[in-house]
């Protein structure tokens, strides 16, 4: 490799055979490449799908227990960052990064006016893997919260080339999408908590996004919604919540919850403590 960022990438994997190798496609292709690309896999069916990442360059594979979860699957990987670096990536394995992703995030985090930039995301534009092309709308462009306490990832489902979407500039944001997080290693460190856990394990898996986002913000880290970033995501979940296995919805709500509760605001912990009870018990 010509260029070697100084930065690592944490993929985690559950049965994720469908995307990993466009993932690593991607990431194999930028122009900056990262020095460390770790895939930590949390109890695929059949693993052998990984096996022939083991032999590319800088790719290392660990294996967490199964259903550890999302979280514990990036702790993992971070456990297993080298020393040295100053930036990380977490990053889904259905999501495929922009050929400059890494350079031009380097580049934005480097600026003197970003000195307190703790994380950064960019454009997450929709991408349907069973027709190997762009949805044509965004998936994310950070998340942000109503003022009764809902988080929700902004003109998610909007057309690119809309008139609302022409305009965005780069701006702080409230929280992001953990499908594309980009961190600064130094305020990962400054909100480590129990076992060296950078997204909370009590979380396992929704949620645990925005959890690191407002650690962080209460650290003094700004975030940062860097518009000339970008990389697909297919987004893994249904839509249709309904459609969603009540489990989930019901673990989705209580981690809402949680976060409502350590924000200690009266109007979201009222909200997010009657959609839990209606998720429980009907089924909502």
């Amino acid at each position: 490799m010509d260029k070697l960022g100084n930065c690592a990438i944490i993929v985690v994997t559950y049965n994720s055979e469908k995307h990993i190798q466009k993932c690593l496609s991607a990431i194999f292709s930028q122009s900056l490449q990262a020095k460390q690309v770790i895939i930590v896999d949390t109890g695929s069916k059949d693993c052998k799908y990984l096996d022939e990442q083991a032999k590319n360059f800088n790719v290392e594979i660990h294996y967490a227990e199964k259903e550890s979860g999302f979280c514990r699957g990036n702790n993992l990987g971070w456990q297993k960052l080298a020393p040295s670096l100053d930036y990380v990536l977490l990053l889904n394995p259905d999501a495929f990064l922009h050929e400059n992703f890494i350079r031009d995030a380097i580049a934005f985090m480097e600026s003197p006016c970003n000195v307190k930039c703790g994380a950064l995301t960019g454009k997450l534009l929709g991408y349907d893997i069973a027709k190997s092309a762009p949805t044509g709308t965004y998936d994310s462009t950070g998340i942000f919260q109503k003022w009764w306490g809902k988080w929700y990832d902004r003109y998610q489902g909007i057309e690119v080339d809309s008139k609302n979407s022409k305009s965005l500039l780069c701006e702080k944001i409230p929280a992001i999408c953990g499908a594309l997080y980009f961190c600064r290693v130094k305020a990962l460190e400054s909100v480590l908590i129990r076992n060296q856990e950078v997204l909370d394990n009590k979380f396992y898996m929704y949620k645990e996004d925005i959890d690191l986002s407002l650690r962080l913000r209460a650290k003094g880290w700004n975030l940062f919604f860097v518009p000339h970033l970008s990389a697909y995501h297919c987004r893994g979940w249904n839509p249709v919540r309904q459609a969603m296995p009540h489990l989930l919805r019901l673990h989705s709500a209580k981690n809402e919850l949680k976060l409502h509760l350590r924000q200690v605001n009266p109007i979201p912990v009222l909200y997010s403590a009657l959609k839990y009870l209606a998720v429980k018990y009907l089924n909502a």
